[in-house]
């Protein structure tokens, strides 16, 4: 009845929202009892997307339950997106931009959050934020991450949550500056005082305690989102365009599994190295591709994100260390991919790291592990890849 009333609307005034009561009966009381044309076609162009959204859940659902698995991908993809808000921009102040979420899931992920204080959201902004929660819920301790252009800049894991984005910080100052952050524990008073000396444009956690909000109360401009009320789990299926296309995946949710990895040289990784390479592998797996990750047992020390040459990312993680005055002897080094030749793990090892984590399956395995024996690192293979482009 609802498609039939919006098929004539230009008779009928067809309501779906109840939202779109008052509006209507001002017009009936100031046109003398009728709706203008341009009211009931956008009424009808609202009544026929209420319905289009009904036959949606209703194909999915039966999908579902008519013996098709539930991780199949359907012939005809039928999606649901209602929006949310208008960002402040998209990727460019020139570009127009919106917030959209899928009710199958409401409640979860990033568009679930409530921003408690500052100015409106843009596209990037919440590119980054996404990028930092989903990879500070890798780690189980206390942990903070700091992000800049989708790119974590500062892991580290601590104590406290203080103690965790304190370490963060410290990792790469200078991009911490206009970075984002995520923490993966309700913020407290002393880890909101080390955000509160640079300038950071936006922060996500579980929740944040009083202290915490009267100290950045002051940074007016600075965007809170509460996350403590949306669930842990992630959509179903991942999304990117093409020209003409959606490219549809589920998303990425394997985590370290460092018992199922394999020691393939001479020398073992000892107990510290093991952590370190552990916490390295959970942070590469964000970092975009070719990627290239130094670390610590409890913090990131060097990023080679991004680039076109696995030894080039190599370099550049470790030049940057250096910049930033990190020593990075006893690290250890984790890369999304295999090393496709010696080169790079030479490097790694030249630059002071002590161990290497690496999926393996290069056709010159044979060469690089020769390289680590050589050179007295520890490898170890996961035999799983974490492109992330």
């Amino acid at each position: 009845m609802i498609r039939s009333a919006a098929k004539n609307f230009e008779d009928v005034t067809v309501i779906v929202d109840a939202a779109d009561f008052p509006a209507v009966l001002d017009e009936l009381r100031k046109n003398g009892g009728s709706v203008s044309r341009e009211t009931r076609a956008r009424l009808a162009l609202k009544a026929f997307a209420t319905t289009a959204a009904y036959d949606t859940a209703i194909a999915n659902t039966l999908r579902c339950r008519t013996g098709s698995s539930s991780r199949a991908f359907p012939e005809t993809l039928l999606l649901n997106f209602r929006k949310i808000m208008d960002l402040r921009y998209g990727e460019n102040p020139h570009q127009q931009a919106a917030l959209y979420a899928s009710p199958e899931a409401q409640g979860r992920g990033l568009a679930a959050a409530r921003q408690l204080q500052g100015k409106e959201l843009s596209f990037n902004n919440f590119l980054d934020l996404d990028a930092g929660w989903r990879l500070v819920r890798e780690f189980p301790e206390p942990s903070t991450v700091v992000i800049k252009h989708t790119n974590p800049c500062g892991v580290a894991t601590g104590a406290t949550v203080a103690e965790s984005t304190k370490r963060a910080l410290e990792v790469d100052p200078v991009s911490s500056f206009g970075s984002v952050i995520a923490a993966n524990r309700k913020l407290d008073g002393a880890a909101a005082e080390s955000l509160a000396q640079i300038f950071v444009e936006a922060v996500v956690a579980p929740g944040f305690e009083a202290a915490a909000l009267e100290r950045l109360a002051a940074k007016k401009n600075l965007r809170l989102l509460d996350l403590s009320a949306a669930s842990g789990e992630e959509p179903g299926l991942e999304f990117k365009t093409i020209g003409g296309g959606l490219l549809v995946q589920r998303p990425d949710i394997l985590g370290a599994e460092p018992e199922r990895w394999k020691c393939i040289t001479e020398r073992q990784p000892g107990e510290e190295e093991k952590r370190a390479l552990v916490f390295a592998w959970r942070v590469v797996k964000h970092v975009k591709s070719n990627a290239i990750v130094f670390a610590r047992e409890d913090r990131l020390a060097g990023v080679g994100a991004g680039q076109m040459s696995r030894v080039d990312a190599v370099k550049i993680a470790a030049n940057k260390a250096r910049e930033l005055g990190h020593s990075l002897e006893g690290t250890v080094v984790a890369s999304d991919a295999f090393f496709p030749f010696p080169d790079g793990v030479e490097e790694a090892a030249r630059a002071g790291a002590k161990a290497v984590v690496q999926p393996g399956g290069s056709v010159r395995d044979g060469e690089v592990i020769a390289a680590a024996n050589r050179l007295g690192l520890a490898m170890l293979f996961t035999g799983v890849r974490h492109f992330r482009h």
